[in-house]
Formats: structure tokens, C-alpha cells, sequence
């Protein structure tokens, strides 16, 4: 059993539902696992184990379900990203202000998954409030890369990207405001999956997300066909989360099994506003031509993007006023200098600026629909450049652009979060030091089936989703 950790989620699956192996028996290999990995990368930073072992051994004297659901996970070890309530654990948000937080109830996702039976390994590390795409905070100090321990492994889901690289879980769960679970995927070479706006509830306990699209959650797993049965586990339609989408007839997993490649494709390095390095644009690019090879027609297209930026920033700026409004007044000097400058930001904003940014965001998904009518995904660069040594905060410089602020490094992911659409970064190569490159899929709206299924074509003509779990490794 002590190579459990090297097993897909859904082999894992398939052994707790034959009894072959028992839930108690893989909270032990995560346990050994975490135990073994995480002195040298720091992203899982809260171990509940005697909380995974007791909900394991409920799960194992109660048997499995007559009649599963889809995505049933029969007592599989998962990890929570550190900015979601699990009761009865530590739940820091990557912020001295809940250093020492506790959890009196779980949140809507997580019941979700654990009524799926999942059990709750552990929580994985996070940018104070999931602000930024290089995981590191003043509570647990840094999460490096596995790859290369001197590297980031990005963010903000970056604890999450890092647990699957290494084997401490077979699934975990993220969230994605501007990539937060696209950007780790690719630097850690895993699935990060960013499903449309309500097709994973949330059940926030606060008032100022409810009605959000913005920021979701979703799945993480270390190939296309584990992302999809970990969706299965996590869809669902509920009051508590005003947008959240009824589960769909046909299972995502059986999609994804599926692995129908796209008919055709708009391929584009840059969507026409952001820089990339030149290495990375031209292994991408290599990476999008090889959809050729399932009979794909691949073109050099995309929709129009004028505007993205600006836009997304004034939203973005806008919902930092909404939900952080209390911890500037009362704990500003505990506050990383981003979370100040987005809430800044915000505060500036006129009226007129946020109706020009929702003006703006309706024509952007209007040209997505119109690139739709003739493309099947839009394919990108999931980032515009490589990972980068952990202790640099982010990037400022790209091929020659200079940026004025730390999320405009990110807008391969950024300006694709407003359109709605479903994404998804595989990867898709390394550079020549070895370091991790993802391909970023983008689908129509709520076609996440489609998306998977492509995905898991593209996938298999890589033959790179056997590459992990690693052990860590400092060049």
C-alpha cells in the first residue's frame, strides 16, 4: 500500500469501491506521503488526520452506497484550499488576521464533496485571500515549486497545485478569480480546471459574493479524466448559492472518457493584448499544432479582447471593495501591500467606471459567442511566461513590457474570466531548464463536456500526464 500516492484518482476509485483497498488505508498513504514531501515544498499547512481518519471510519462501517452517483469517491483523501471552511479546522485564508481561526462549519462545497464521499486530508496553502498568483503569506511563509524547490509554483491555488504534483492527494479543490487554478496547473504540470460561473457551488456565508461570477470554484487533479470525476463530485444545484447550475445528464467523466478531439481551433500566443516570452510562445504553439495530428484544423485566430484589461481590473477592483471593506478598517496594518493596492483601486472607481467595465465585458462575450459560431476552443498560453524564483513576488517585466501593478503578468487567464467561458490549462511541455509550460483550452459557455473531452484527446496524443507525482527536486 505505501504506493498508493501513485495511483490516479479514479484507479483509487475503483480500488476503494471494490474493497481492495480501504478508506483508512488511503488517509495512511496521504498521510506518509505529506509526511515524506511537504518539509521540502510547504503546501499542505494543515494536517486534519485524526478528522480524515474518523470520517474514514464511518465511511468504512457504513459500506458504499447501493446506488452511487456519478463522481461517489468512496472515502478518497482530498485537499481544501485554505481560503474554504472545513469544520472543526484551522481556516487561515493565508492572513494574520485568522492565524488562529477555527471552523465551526463547513462550507457548501466541502459538504458537498464529503456527502460524495470524499475525505478532507488536509488544507493547502494560499495567498493571503487567494490575492496573487505566487502562494506565499505571513501565516505559513512560502510554497515552492516540486519541480524546482527554488521556484513558485504560482497561485493562487498554488498549495493545492503543489499537493497532486507531489502525490499528498489524489484531488484537489481551487479557485480561480483571474487563474488562480489555471496558473499553478501549468506551473506544476497538472489539470487546473476553471468551470463556468455556478456549474460548482459555493455557499459563501458572507453577503458579498453570493451573486458573484468572477471568482469560482473547481477542480484540480494530475490528468483530464481525474479533473472530470472530481467535477462530478462537486456540481449541483442549491439555494444557498443563488447561480448555481443544475447536474448535468450525462457525467463529465464519461466526456472526458470520451477524448472526441475539436473539429477546429483558433490558436493565439498573445489574444492580442498580452506579451509572451519567446520560448514559452513557441512551445505552446507547438503544443496547439499538434491538434493536427487527431485531424483538428488549428488557424491563428481569436475573438477581440480591447479593453480586457482595464475592464477586468475595475471589476476586480469593485469586489475588493465589497469584501474587504472590513478588514481594511480594522486590521489594514496586517494586509499584504496587494490586497491594500486592489482595494485602493476599487475605492477610485466612479460609477461611470464600473458601467463602462460591465458595457465593455457584455461586448467581450458577444465576440466570444460570434468566435463560437466558427471555432470549437480558443488556445492559448495558460501563462505568459515560466515559473520564476519564489522569492521575487511577481513579475513586473515581460518580453520587454513593463507593468504598473502585479496582476498584469496574468492576462492569458485574466481576460478570460469575464467572458464566462469554461477553462482549462494542460500540460503541454517544459522549458529547456526543465520547468513545467501549460496549455490553456477555452470552450463555449457551460461546454465544459466538449472542453474535457478535448482535453483528454489532447492529452493522450502528449502522453505527458504520467509525468507525476514527483519527488521534489532543487536544481
Amino acid at each position: 500500500m505505501s504506493e498508493l500516492w501513485r495511483k490516479t484518482a479514479c484507479e483509487m476509485v475503483n480500488l476503494l469501491a471494490s474493497g481492495e483497498v480501504r478508506p483508512t488505508e488511503a488517509v495512511a498513504a496521504s498521510a506518509q506521503r505529506i509526511e515524506a514531501t511537504d518539509g521540502a515544498v510547504n503546501a499542505m499547512v494543515t494536517v486534519c488526520l485524526d478528522r480524515a481518519m474518523a470520517h474514514a471510519t464511518r465511511i468504512e462501517a457504513e459500506g458504499h452506497p447501493d446506488q452511487p452517483g456519478p463522481g461517489y469517491l468512496y472515502g478518497l483523501p482530498v485537499s481544501v484550499k485554505d481560503l474554504y471552511q472545513v469544520e472543526g479546522v484551522r481556516c487561515t485564508e493565508g492572513s494574520p488576521i485568522f492565524a488562529d481561526h477555527i471552523s465551526t462549519e463547513s462550507d457548501l462545497m466541502v459538504q458537498n464533496l464529503e456527502s460524495n464521499g470524499a475525505i478532507v486530508i488536509g488544507k493547502s496553502n494560499t495567498p493571503e485571500f487567494g490575492a496573487g498568483a505566487n502562494t506565499f503569506n505571513e501565516v505559513f511563509g512560502a510554497t515552492r515549486n516540486p519541480w524546482d524547490t527554488r521556484m513558485t509554483c504560482g497561485g493562487s491555488s498554488g498549495g493545492a497545485a503543489v499537493n497532486l504534483a507531489t502525490g499528498q492527494a489524489w484531488l484537489a479543490t481551487g479557485s480561480d478569480l483571474g487563474g488562480s487554478l489555471r496558473i499553478p496547473g501549468a506551473f506544476c504540470s497538472i489539470v487546473g480546471f476553471r468551470p463556468s460561473p455556478g456549474r460548482c457551488p459555493r455557499g459563501t456565508s458572507t453577503s458579498t459574493g453570493l451573486f458573484g461570477d468572477l471568482s469560482v470554484t473547481g477542480p484540480m487533479a494530475r490528468n483530464v479524466g481525474d479533473v472530470a470525476l472530481m467535477l462530478d463530485a462537486m456540481v449541483g444545484q442549491y439555494a444557498r448559492d443563488p447561480i448555481s447550475l443544475p447536474i448535468p445528464n450525462e457525467p463529465f467523466l464519461a466526456a472526458a472518457q470520451r477524448a472526441t478531439p475539436p473539429k477546429r481551433i483558433g490558436w493565439s500566443a498573445t489574444l492580442g493584448v498580452a506579451p509572451v516570452e519567446p520560448e514559452i510562445a513557441e512551445i505552446c504553439a507547438r503544443a496547439a499544432q499538434s491538434f493536427a495530428d487527431l485531424g483538428t484544423k488549428v488557424e491563428e485566430a481569436c475573438s477581440d479582447f480591447t479593453g480586457a484589461q482595464k475592464m477586468f481590473q475595475t471589476l476586480r477592483g469593485a469586489d475588493y471593495v465589497a469584501s474587504k471593506k472590513m478588514h481594511m478598517t480594522k486590521h489594514r496594518d496586517l494586509l499584504k501591500p496587494e490586497v491594500i493596492w486592489n482595494y485602493e483601486h476599487g475605492l477610485a472607481l466612479s460609477t461611470e467606471d464600473v458601467a463602462d467595465a460591465r458595457t465593455v465585458r457584455g461586448r467581450l462575450y458577444n465576440n466570444m459567442c460570434t468566435f463560437f459560431e466558427t471555432y470549437d476552443l480558443l488556445v492559448t498560453p495558460t501563462v505568459m511566461a515560466a515559473p520564476f524564483p519564489v522569492e521575487i513576488r511577481y513579475l513586473d517585466e515581460v518580453a520587454g513590457v513593463k507593468f504598473d501593478n502585479y496582476v498584469d503578468w496574468l492576462m492569458h487567464t485574466f481576460v478570460i474570466t469575464p467572458t464566462g467561458c469554461p477553462a482549462v490549462s494542460v500540460p503541454c511541455g517544459f522549458t529547456k531548464a526543465g520547468l513545467p509550460v501549460g496549455l490553456q483550452l477555452v470552450a463555449p459557455p457551460r461546454a465544459e463536456a466538449a472542453l474535457l473531452s478535448a482535453a483528454a484527446a489532447f492529452e493522450a496524443n502528449q502522453d505527458l500526464q504520467w509525468q507525476t507525482p514527483i519527488d521534489p527536486r532543487s536544481k
